[in-house]
């Protein structure tokens, strides 16, 4: 049985349709607003919303709610500062989160887009506002302008969606307001959050996607090592972005510096502080299994399971293949065949709900079904599930390679 410690493997690797969206990641900037850059005005219609404390322990539950999936209630209190403050961009940014936490634990699923967009346009149209008749406020309000057009970028570069002239359009309206941004001295944690993946990405992408450079001539020249120190800063110090900022740390750390100790601290973290939400869920189980950590994986990945036949909202088939692949590798360990079967049965069912059919947690369940079969002596059923890896995997697959090689070896045997 071939065991994958690689917590990748189920990443194919990109089109250049699709590495774009890895530059659009440099994009993704949820810069609610800097607490300590404005000074308080007395008329109310000019209060800067972060430097009122109240303001600042409601707008954290909010978000603490909205990590933690609780929507409707941090909704509610979204609701009443856009009431409250109708002339700010921070409660459409809010709005908008939101809608996106709900995309995120399934990207292919497109029934809140709308709504997002929505809620992003009125926080772009409030923001302009604030930005050309407020010179005072230029900066506050090119943060909620860089992010939204960041987040918008986003979506459209996303593979399901795949608008990559949009994605064009608001990346570099995300890229014009960061430099605005960049215009304050000193940056505080919650301003650094964009810089810092502006860094991070502008030399990743080049290094590992050569046919890109041409795209970052036109940019200032970033710094990647530079980038990390500012996004760990951010995911310490920061009160509003902290959150965002610990969820790409955790994801570089995972899969693009090799420092599974650190990504595995990130994810524990996440995951015990919103233990509701099910992309946290499933990217501590993820870390959980890279790491070896068999009895903690069974369980959470049970749990998981056992959440989405309960239909908790978020848990669905993206998280189900994650979990089903994890117990039939335990349960393959252990040589426990029929319990290894049925859960490598159920992550291909998942996959095939999604259409994820070319990922690893697909082709490699699919192919250890047939291993398994081999080992009982059931050369018929091995042949069907080697010769289906065959069929849908890329020749440069190791899964191709291995269920071929397998597949020869059962046709000598015969």
């Amino acid at each position: 049985m071939m065991c994958f410690n690689n917590p990748n493997f189920g990443v194919r690797t990109m089109t250049n349709g699709r590495s774009v969206s890895f530059f659009l990641l440099v994009l993704h900037m949820v810069v609610l607003v800097s607490h300590d850059s404005f000074a308080q005005s007395k008329k109310d219609t000019t209060i800067i919303l972060i430097s009122n404390i109240t303001v600042q322990l409601e707008a954290t539950q909010a978000l603490n709610d909205l990590y933690d999936f609780k929507f409707d209630q941090a909704e509610k209190q979204m609701r009443w500062f856009k009431q409250k403050y109708v002339w700010h961009p921070l409660p459409y940014f809010m709005l908008g989160l939101s809608e996106w936490w709900k995309i995120m634990p399934n990207t292919k699923e497109t029934k809140y887009d709308d709504r997002f967009l929505a809620y992003m346009d009125s926080a772009i149209f409030v923001a302009e506002n604030l930005y050309k008749k407020n010179p005072e406020y230029k900066i506050e309000a090119a943060f909620f302008l860089a992010a939204a057009h960041g987040f918008k970028g986003r979506l459209y570069a996303d593979e399901e969606r795949r608008n990559w002239r949009k994605a064009a359009v608001q990346g570099k309206a995300a890229l014009n307001y960061l430099e605005v941004c960049r215009q304050k001295e000193n940056l505080s944690p919650e301003l650094l959050f964009g810089d810092a993946l502006y860094n991070y990405f502008s030399v990743w992408v080049p290094e590992n996607y050569p046919s890109l450079r041409p795209l970052l001539w036109f940019f200032r020249k970033g710094d990647k090592q530079l980038g990390l120190k500012q996004l760990k800063e951010v995911s310490y110090n920061a009160f509003y972005t902290r959150t965002e900022a610990m969820v790409w740390l955790m994801r570089i750390m995972n899969s693009y510096e090799n420092d599974q100790v650190r990504a595995f601290q990130v994810s524990e973290y996440l995951f015990q502080t919103y233990p509701n939400n099910p992309y946290f869920h499933r990217f501590y189980a993820r870390m959980l299994y890279s790491r070896g950590m068999y009895p903690e994986l069974e369980k959470e990945s049970q749990r998981i399971l056992t959440l989405i036949d309960s239909a908790k909202f978020g848990y669905e088939a993206t998280s189900g293949r994650y979990a089903a692949f994890y117990l039939g590798q335990f349960y393959d360990f252990k040589k426990k065949d029929e319990q290894a079967k049925k859960y490598y049965l159920l992550s291909v069912k998942f996959a095939e709900q999604i259409g994820a059919t070319e990922s690893g947690y697909y082709l490699y369940s699919l192919n250890a079904l047939g291993e398994i079969y081999e080992r009982q002596g059931n050369k018929a059923e091995a042949k069907k599930y080697f010769t289906s890896v065959k069929k849908k995997a890329g020749r440069k697959d190791e899964a191709f390679k291995d269920a071929k090689r397998r597949l020869k070896k059962l046709e000598k045997s015969d």
